[in-house]
C-alpha cells in the first residue's frame, strides 16, 4: 500500500471517528474491508468509531439483544481466491461462538452455495449446526437460484415465506424485513424486487408506529453503489419510500464481499464481507469477481458483522469483524482491500 493511500484511510477514519460532526443526510462510502466500525444510530444520527477501540468482553453490554450477520458463504467454491470456504466459514462460526455475550440470532444475506448443489446446501448446514445462536433466518442470493430458479432454496429455508422467499418477523421490538432482489437476475445485472413484493412490502409496514426500528435485509443492495457490475437494485427506491417515516431504518446487504456505508437521513446503508472471498473495490478491475490475495492476508478481507440494539434512543450499533481479527488496535484492520498482488479470477 502506498503511503498516499495510506494516508487517505487515517483521514478517512480520523472524520468518521470525530463525533461532533452533524451527520444528517451525510453520504459516506467505505470500501476497505477489514475496517470495523461501530455504528450506532440515534434518531436517525450515526455516530462510528473504530472497531479496536471498542471490541473487547464488554462489547454489546447495554444492549437489549443482538444478532449477526453472515454473508456470501458460498460453499462449493474452490478457486485460488479460497480453496476451503468451508474452513473459513467454520471459522466465521467459531468467532461467533467466542463471543462473550451469545447473539439472539444469525442473518445470513444470500449466496449460500455456489452452485445450487444439494451438497453444498448439506455442507452449510452441517457448519451451521454448530453455532451458538440456535435461530437463522435466510434470504437467497443469486447463486442460490442457479439450477431451479430457488425451488431447492425455498424447500429448505424459505418455509413460510411469501413468494420467492420474502418475509418478515419481529424481535423485542425491532421489525425485521427479508427481501429477494435475485430472482430472474440476469448475469452482471441489477437487483429488482418487483411488483408483487413491493405491494407486500408497503402493507407489511402499514400501522406501524414510526418509532418502530426498522431492518431491511437483502443480497445485492437496496442502493446503487456501481450499476457497472449490477450492484443495485433497479426498485430500491420505491421500497425506501414506504420506510422514510421511521425514525430508525438499517439496510444489510451482501452481494459485493466488502463493507460499505452510506447514510442518508434516517436510513443506514450496510454491506458486509464474505465468509469465502472478496471482490475489487468498484471500478479497480474490468470486473467483479473473486479476488485473490495472499494467503496470510485472505481472513483480514473476509468476516462477520455483530448487531446490538440498544433500548436507550432505540438504536442499533453495527459491528464488523474481519476474521483474522485479534481485537487489537494493531490488528490491520484498515488495509482491506488495497492489498499489494491482488488479482481477479
Amino acid at each position: 500500500m502506498t503511503d498516499k493511500k495510506q494516508d487517505l484511510i487515517d483521514q478517512n477514519l480520523q472524520d468518521l471517528n470525530n463525533d461532533g460532526v452533524d451527520r444528517r443526510g451525510f453520504l459516506k462510502c467505505m470500501a476497505w474491508a477489514g475496517t470495523g466500525l461501530v455504528w450506532t444510530l440515534s434518531g436517525g444520527i450515526p455516530a462510528s468509531r473504530a472497531f479496536a477501540k471498542s471490541h473487547g468482553k464488554d462489547e454489546g453490554k447495554g444492549g437489549d439483544f443482538s444478532f449477526v450477520q453472515i454473508s456470501d458463504s458460498h460453499i462449493g467454491f474452490n478457486k485460488p481466491a479460497n480453496q476451503d470456504v468451508t474452513a473459513t466459514l467454520q471459522i466465521a462460526i467459531n468467532k461467533i461462538n467466542a463471543m462473550p455475550d451469545k447473539p439472539d440470532f444469525i442473518i445470513h444475506t444470500g449466496d449460500l452455495s455456489q452452485l445450487s448443489k444439494p451438497s453444498e446446501f448439506e455442507t452449510l448446514d452441517q457448519v451451521l449446526k454448530g453455532a451458538s445462536a440456535r435461530q437463522i433466518y435466510f434470504v437467497p442470493g443469486e447463486h442460490d437460484m442457479l439450477t431451479d430458479n430457488g425451488e431447492q432454496y425455498l424447500q429448505r429455508y424459505g418455509k413460510g415465506t411469501k413468494g420467492a422467499g420474502w418475509y418478515s418477523f419481529d424481535h423485542k421490538g425491532v421489525h425485521f424485513v427479508g427481501l429477494v432482489n435475485v430472482a430472474n437476475l440476469k448475469a452482471g445485472g441489477m437487483g429488482s424486487l418487483g411488483h408483487e413484493q413491493l405491494e407486500w412490502l408497503e402493507d407489511d409496514l402499514k400501522g406501524r408506529s414510526a418509532s418502530t426500528p426498522i431492518v431491511l435485509f437483502a443480497h445485492i443492495p437496496l442502493w446503487t453503489i456501481y450499476p457497472d457490475w449490477g450492484w443495485g437494485t433497479d426498485d430500491s427506491e420505491q421500497a425506501l419510500s414506504y420506510v422514510k417515516r421511521f425514525g430508525s431504518v438499517t439496510v444489510l446487504n451482501g452481494h459485493i464481499h466488502q463493507i460499505m456505508q452510506k447514510i442518508e437521513g434516517k436510513v443506514s446503508f450496510h454491506t458486509a464481507m464474505s465468509t469465502a472471498f472478496p471482490q475489487p473495490a468498484p471500478g479497480t478491475a474490468p470486473s467483479a469477481g473473486p479476488m485473490k490475495v495472499p494467503a496470510d492476508q485472505l481472513q483480514r478481507v473476509l468476516g462477520i458483522t455483530d448487531v446490538n440494539y440498544l433500548v436507550s434512543g432505540r438504536s442499533l450499533a453495527v459491528v464488523d469483524s474481519p476474521l483474522g481479527d485479534s481485537g487489537s488496535s494493531n490488528s490491520g484492520s484498515r488495509r482491506g482491500l488495497v492489498v499489494p498482488d491482488a488479482t481477479v479470477g
